[in-house]
């Protein structure tokens, strides 16, 4: 039980820590508890493998809170790096209540449910095609209680959710692939999100269409990468 395993509860915090964030005592139990449905759960097929199983919150939870740790910067990318702190991020954050953000091949639920708990002012879409994961997902969001999610059993392409102000991926395929899958469902002015390794986007450095923010995750040897595009 991811409660009671101090190592990576530890882990997740100085992670968080380092990177400017304090949650409360309440986000981050459901965010374990949302770490022990996903390892825990057998009945929907095996969810996750047995190595990353061990490094649950320190790897996957860890990686899907990085767009929260990044939320100032997707609302102002003009933003200075001395701006980053916490009462821009809580700006940042009440400039994003009622925004609707739709992530693509969900899965088991990473990024779109660790960002749902934290950021409960924004109306999430997990959009997942394959029927295990789907039905998993609605049994997390009735478990959690999150009122803003819902889980879509479709292709992002048919999922019928159009004019969204942020599209988000994590690990899916290309970058240029998920910005063409992307893109048609953002509004005006939206942003696609996505989390890589590096090592995948580096041609994209000099690039100004995007933005690239760096991050390394906790025991993790490979550099990871943060890179939106707006729709403009």
């Amino acid at each position: 039980m991811y409660k009671n395993n101090e190592e990576q509860k530890n882990l997740l915090n100085q992670f968080l820590s380092s990177n400017g964030v304090e949650l409360s005592a309440a986000t981050l139990e459901k965010l374990y508890a949302f770490a022990d449905l996903v390892v825990d759960t057998k009945e929907y097929g095996n969810l996750i493998s047995e190595k990353d199983s061990q490094k649950f919150l320190s790897r996957h939870i860890a990686d899907s809170l990085v767009p929260y740790i990044y939320i100032g910067k997707l609302v102002d990318p003009s933003a200075a790096p001395q701006d980053d702190t916490a009462a821009f991020r809580a700006e940042a954050l009440s400039m994003l209540k009622g925004k609707r953000w739709a992530d693509m091949g969900a899965g088991a639920g990473c990024p779109s449910f660790p960002l749902a708990i934290v950021m409960p002012e924004v109306q999430f879409y997990a959009v997942e095609p394959r029927n295990k994961r789907v039905q998993f997902m609605n049994f997390v969001k009735k478990e959690l209680h999150l009122d803003n999610m819902t889980v879509v059993g479709k292709r992002f392409e048919t999922s019928g959710l159009a004019y969204l102000d942020f599209v988000s991926c994590r690990a899916l395929s290309t970058f240029e692939n998920d910005w063409e899958r992307a893109q048609p469902g953002l509004a005006r002015g939206g942003k696609f999100v996505t989390l890589k390794s590096f090592n995948n986007i580096v041609h994209l450095e000099n690039d100004p269409a995007v933005h690239i923010y760096k991050y390394a995750l906790p025991q993790e040897e490979q550099e990871y990468a943060l890179v939106t595009r707006g729709n403009e």
